[in-house]
């Protein structure tokens, strides 16, 4: 450690230009006690969690609360009638998934602590000014906005934490952001319940408040995030010089002996595009995504507003329990596919519940299983990040697949009728139409996988010493020393 230490502090810790900088000499990581490390993982989950948690928390509540606004007379006011509501979502979706490959490319050029915080400010003053909308046009405008603006938070946290995290403290950490997208689901039903009561201040229904106070809130919490957030373990000033040098040491032996690329050059965006890999998992992010947007479109029924908006809470409050317990177990046992295949189970019973002739109480219940299906999304996401190695393919990789993935949510947006209403069966049959999907391929890929790891397996022991350090690199997870997690 204290070599290590030396070597991190021979420059300024900003002008580093890589991980290698500070682990040059040294072939494997440094040791530390379990204590040590624990503190140092400590620390950084101290310093990241709690800010993009925060992000993602705000860009949640500021694109779920359309469905606790409708609640509150938006769709009468703005004379919406027909599919014009599904319209209006889909289009958030649409210009969501394409603008989220760009943001992704430009994250680390321009900086987390940057990019994050700014888009953030940016979608609290579209949804501030979304109390403006009279018009269905004008709604369909804020939407279309909304989408571009917030389409950098999710993959680029994703993107920014896989930076910082080996592959198998990975998804515990998505899950603990990713769980305040439930607790945005409980919160949004509190708050908009309580902002119901000022329907009618200042002349506004109840809401253009709800979007008045909240896309205040995010852009507060955009503004505290610039003073806040950090960029990468080697400029980390919060850290010691050892600290610094063990993670980076950590980080670039995770994958290999030789570390993973860091550059960008033209080839990764094909490298990405024709690997096999994301066009494999694509489809099971959509079994997984469609019913977790499904959810909110008819979550819950048969109750006045004030009662449907304090029901949404216990349901997401359970699934975020099971967020982290999911996440936790699957980092603990360096698997991602059980865990996802026992969210689709629980979003399989869940809607065939629904979509069965059942009570309203049963149906009610049925809903906190379609929920805790989002138990198993942060799998979603961790497996394929830790199946792609190099920095610019995976963040390339992370876009491609989170931005087809999330097309989920446009397509369960045009599920769920008017005209269905209230059983809605056409949009709870497709539901378990996708979630048969999921159920399907997650065995194959599981089988491939295991099959390709075995083949390398084989050509380490027959090409150990064959590549140079640069070739190994360069080949990224398909190096033979690689292996996939399952």
């Amino acid at each position: 450690m204290d070599k290590i230490a030396e070597e991190s502090c021979t420059q300024p810790v900003l002008e580093k230009e890589s991980i290698d900088d500070l682990v040059v000499d040294f072939p494997h990581p440094p040791t530390v006690s379990v204590l040590d490390e624990r503190k140092i993982w400590r620390k950084v989950d101290l310093k990241l969690i709690p800010i993009v948690r925060l992000l993602y928390f705000c860009s949640y509540l500021d694109r779920g609360n359309i469905g606790n606004a409708r609640l509150q007379g938006l769709e009468t006011q703005l004379n919406l009638v027909g599919n014009e509501f599904n319209i209006a979502l889909t289009m958030y979706y649409i210009t969501y998934c394409l603008s989220e490959l760009p943001s992704n490319l430009v994250l680390k050029k321009l900086r987390p602590s940057r990019l994050l915080p700014g888009i953030t400010v940016m979608f609290g003053i579209i949804t501030t000014f979304k109390l403006y909308e009279k018009r269905y046009h004008q709604l369909l405008v804020c939407r279309t906005l909304l989408g571009i603006a917030e389409a950098g938070i999710f993959p680029g946290i994703v993107y920014y934490l896989t930076l910082w995290y080996p592959r198998h403290k990975l998804q515990f950490r998505i899950g603990l952001f990713y769980g305040a997208s439930s607790l945005s689901g409980a919160l949004s039903g509190l708050l908009a319940y309580g902002i119901g009561f000022m329907s009618g201040v200042k002349g506004l229904l109840g809401w253009s408040w709800i979007f008045i106070l909240e896309g205040i809130v995010t852009v507060l919490v955009g503004v505290l995030a610039f003073f806040v957030m950090v960029d990468f373990p080697y400029s980390a000033g919060f850290l010691t010089p050892e600290e610094r040098a063990y993670i980076v040491a950590i980080k670039k032996h995770d994958i290999s002996s030789v570390g993973e690329e860091e550059h960008f050059e033209r080839r990764h965006i094909w490298e990405a595009l024709s690997d096999w890999k994301l066009w494999l998992h694509i489809p099971i992010f959509i079994s997984v995504s469609v019913p977790i947007s499904g959810i909110t479109l008819f979550l819950p029924f048969g109750y006045s507003v004030p009662i449907s908006q304090l029901l949404t809470i216990p349901p997401y409050i359970i699934t975020t329990m099971l967020i982290y317990a999911f996440s936790y177990f699957s980092d603990k046992f360096k698997m991602r596919s059980p865990f996802i295949y026992a969210g689709l189970i629980l979003s399989l019973i869940g809607y065939a519940i629904n979509i069965s002739n059942a009570g309203i109480g049963i149906k009610y219940f049925g809903t906190y299983l379609c929920l805790a299906g989002c138990a198993g999304f942060p799998g979603v996401i961790a497996w394929l990040g830790n199946n792609i190695v190099g920095h610019y393919k995976r963040g390339i990789s992370l876009g491609i697949y989170i931005g087809i993935g999330n097309f989920g949510g446009a397509i369960a947006s045009n599920m769920y009728r008017t005209k269905d209403r209230p059983r809605f069966i056409f949009g709870h049959a497709l539901e378990l139409m996708f979630i048969g999907i999921g159920l399907s391929l997650v065995p194959i890929a599981v089988i491939v996988y295991r099959h390709v790891n075995k083949a390398k397996a084989l050509a380490f022991e027959s090409q150990s010493g064959q590549y140079e350090e640069n070739e190994l690199k360069e080949m990224g997870d398909k190096a033979p020393g690689f292996r996939y997690t399952l």
